[in-house]
């Protein structure tokens, strides 16, 4: 396993040369591609959204596309469509560009619903259906769709059932003045990530996808995780809670930070730093919370406070307090 965290760590150090500062979000981002799953990064322009996916797939040789979603692109400029052939006869798939390894899917927000759904049975099952045949999308496979928080004018607004197929969520944000000052001194030329080689290969991140596997999760950590996650459907600010999505997502996402840390074994603080990442996004909010402006990372954060930690007790009347209907 050694060797192993070595390749994950070299990645890390790899596109680390083209973000700067940013080493947990990139962490989040490697681990989403070692568990399989897929990074909602939601977050203003420029802060580097589309360099982390573009950093990602150059450090490990994976293909790269990009889609921009506006209002007016269909699902089949995502899918790709069946164009009939004269010469042989037959239709011919001609693969849209989600059929990359690495996929940004910029602005996702501002496609409509239609497109939006387009990606469902990509981002779960791992296939594209057209015209009755089914195609499986290359490995490895992610999906880095952005987001503008701010601005909403245009946009739709991301449905549970695709909100709930990203691993995790992230957000980038600015840079403190001393890594600005370094990212301006990098891109004085040319900017980092056209020089940027490939330090692992497709082969790698399977491999490395196999070992995280592996990593060993005690019953009572499993106990753990899906009590978190339980408690979010019973707090009383919440109208739905995270689904067992979520408590798979938890439960993957601790396995992988378990690796990069360099031990085969996920604890407590594994899951408890990746609560809010999985969880808050899959957590739609009562009316009144709305209205007092709670968020699904308060909720996570208040759900962790009430859940004890395996082997050792909850404070009094916590438990009761925070979760019991009012």
């Amino acid at each position: 396993m050694d060797s192993s965290r070595q390749v994950a760590e070299g990645i890390l150090s790899n596109m680390e040369k083209v973000i700067v500062g940013k080493r947990q979000e990139m962490e989040l981002a490697l681990m989403s591609l070692l568990c399989q799953g897929h990074v909602l990064i939601e977050d203003i322009p420029g802060v580097g959204k589309t360099m982390l996916a573009k950093s990602l797939a150059r450090s490990v040789g994976c293909t790269f596309k990009r889609i921009q979603f506006t209002p007016d692109i269909l699902p089949s400029d995502v899918t790709g469509v069946s164009i009939y052939n004269q010469k042989s006869g037959d239709f011919e798939f001609r693969s849209g560009p989600i059929m990359a390894q690495v996929v940004l899917a910029d602005e996702i927000n501002r496609a409509t619903p239609k497109t939006q759904s387009a990606l469902l049975e990509c981002m779960e099952e791992r296939q594209v259906t057209v015209d009755g045949s089914t195609y499986p999308m290359p490995r490895p496979f992610i999906v880095l769709a952005t987001q503008n928080p701010i601005e909403y004018e245009g946009t739709f607004p991301l449905p549970e059932a695709q909100l709930d197929r990203f691993l995790v969520r992230i957000s980038l944000g600015y840079p403190s003045k001393g890594d600005e000052i370094t990212i301006i001194d990098r891109q004085q030329q040319s900017h980092p990530v056209d020089n940027l080689g490939q330090v692992a290969t497709v082969d790698d991140v399977l491999r490395l996808q196999e070992t995280v596997k592996s990593v060993y999760v005690d019953p009572m950590m499993k106990e753990y995780i899906v009590s978190i996650v339980d408690a979010t459907r019973k707090h009383p600010q919440v109208y739905l809670g995270a689904s067992p999505r979520g408590s798979l997502a938890l439960y993957h996402a601790s396995q992988a930070l378990a690796f990069l840390r360099s031990r085969d074994y996920v604890i407590p603080d594994d899951v408890k730093a990746l609560a809010d990442a999985t969880l808050a996004h899959r957590i739609i909010l009562s009316p009144a919370a709305s209205v007092k402006d709670v968020s699904g990372r308060t909720v996570v954060a208040e759900v962790m406070d009430a859940i004890p930690v395996p082997g050792s007790r909850a404070r009094a009347g916590i438990l009761g307090r925070r979760l019991s209907p009012q």
